[in-house]
């Protein structure tokens, strides 16, 4: 095993204490590990009680009267996002499109997004024959996502510093909507588009169920042109309270997700977990990462970093960055031109929840989305490739148990 190996299968066992096979002195870490488990139970940031309400807001189907669309994909979050409950993934993806000529992306016009749906017929988005940029994405798993809110900025600069080169992954600063002015390193949504759970729910309830909020009080268009005519809630539909600045429905969903627990625990002892990190799988599906300090303001000074979330050891299998391994969409969706053909790394955590991989969600088994990883991948992908049959069963029954 070379040093690079060692040293980051040293990294990922250190918290569990189990180093000892490495023949090295366990290292002593303030941070704890953070509740994992998928029991519908809160990780500690809000109580079960306050838990169980925001899940059932979060569960909550939308109607007309409400403010739905008028083009939409869902009529709830949860309709998206809750294989096997809610919060974790689904079958359903979305459609993006766009214009390439070369050196310019330019979205389909009212944006990439297409709608899918609409409150009366004939509303919704189609791509056009001048789009030829178009993909699908897979809803992403939200479990967890307070953990990764959490963490610090600090923590993506070093986690990219000692990946290989070549295989560095992309940071881009993106705006944290509530926090006018205020830019912080994305890491929400397969191109990195948001970096705090608050502005991610508002953009999604618009985009997605097509209700405005203070953070995002315009409505979509369709195709570019106007809905007024159909849109008889006055914007923004979920209305600031005195309570709630942001939406009551918008900031239920942020404590929602900032109170779920991670998506699994993980088994260290497994020799698929030595072979994930012999082939270097680990340098972009990073294996543990530790959130800020509690009390650390985040976002813009908007949000202190509590105790159930602060200190805490991450175990994600990603590294929450953009990397080009071949599979990119071609959108260009604020990161620049250069993450056209970049995608978050997927985190594996709650991957035994997936039968369809990758962004598209076109790979359907294991072996296969491994195989279609290049680029900035081709080396590890190669090392796999010249793994005995053994040493490949090995690996993929261990991220079948993640």
């Amino acid at each position: 095993m070379s040093f690079l190996k060692r040293e980051s299968m040293k990294r990922f066992l250190a918290p569990f204490g189990l180093l000892t096979f490495l023949g090295a002195v366990p290292l002593v870490y303030a941070a704890v590990d953070a509740p994992a488990g998928m029991d519908d139970l809160t990780n500690g940031f809000e109580s079960q009680t306050q838990f169980d309400l925001d899940r059932a807001q979060f569960e909550n189907r939308d109607e007309i009267a409400d403010g739905l669309g008028p083009i939409y994909n869902a009529q709830a979050c949860s309709e998206c996002h809750q294989s096997p409950l809610s919060g974790s993934v689904s079958q359903i993806s979305e459609q993006r499109a766009g214009k390439f000529d070369g050196t310019t992306f330019t979205a389909h016009a009212g944006g990439s997004l297409i709608n899918d749906r609409g409150i009366a017929p004939g509303l919704h988005e189609m791509v056009s024959a001048t789009d030829n940029v178009r993909t699908f994405r897979a809803s992403l798993n939200l479990l967890g996502d307070g953990f990764v809110e959490a963490i610090p900025d600090s923590e993506f600069t070093r986690i990219r510093n000692a990946q290989p080169p070549g295989m560095k992954g992309t940071i881009i600063y993106v705006p944290v909507l509530e926090a006018p002015g205020t830019a912080r390193i994305g890491r929400f949504g397969w191109k990195n588009q948001h970096a705090s759970l608050l502005s991610f729910s508002a953009d999604a309830y618009l985009n997605e169920t097509g209700i405005t909020s203070p953070l995002q009080p315009n409505e979509n268009t369709m195709n570019g042109q106007s809905l007024a005519a159909f849109d008889t809630v006055p914007d923004p539909e979920d209305a600031a309270t005195p309570a709630h600045p942001f939406g009551p429905d918008v900031e239920s969903f942020t404590r929602f997700m900032r109170s779920t627990k991670a998506p699994s625990s993980v088994t260290t002892s497994s020799q698929g977990f030595q072979v994930f990190v012999a082939t270097g799988c680990d340098y972009c599906h990073t294996t543990t990462i530790t959130t800020a300090p509690t009390g650390t303001q985040i976002n813009g000074s908007t949000f202190t970093v509590p105790a159930a979330l602060g200190d805490k050891n991450i175990h994600p299998f990603g590294d929450f960055m953009l990397h080009d391994i071949g599979t990119g969409d071609g959108i260009d969706q604020g990161g620049g031109p250069t993450t056209r053909n970049k995608v978050r790394t997927a985190p594996l955590w709650g991957l035994k929840n997936r039968s369809r991989l990758l962004h598209t969600a076109e790979a359907l088994t294991i072996d296969e989305a491994i195989l279609r990883h290049g680029n900035e991948a081709l080396p590890v992908i190669q090392q796999y490739a010249s793994l005995d049959p053994s040493s490949k069963n090995f690996l993929i029954q261990f991220l079948m148990s993640l």
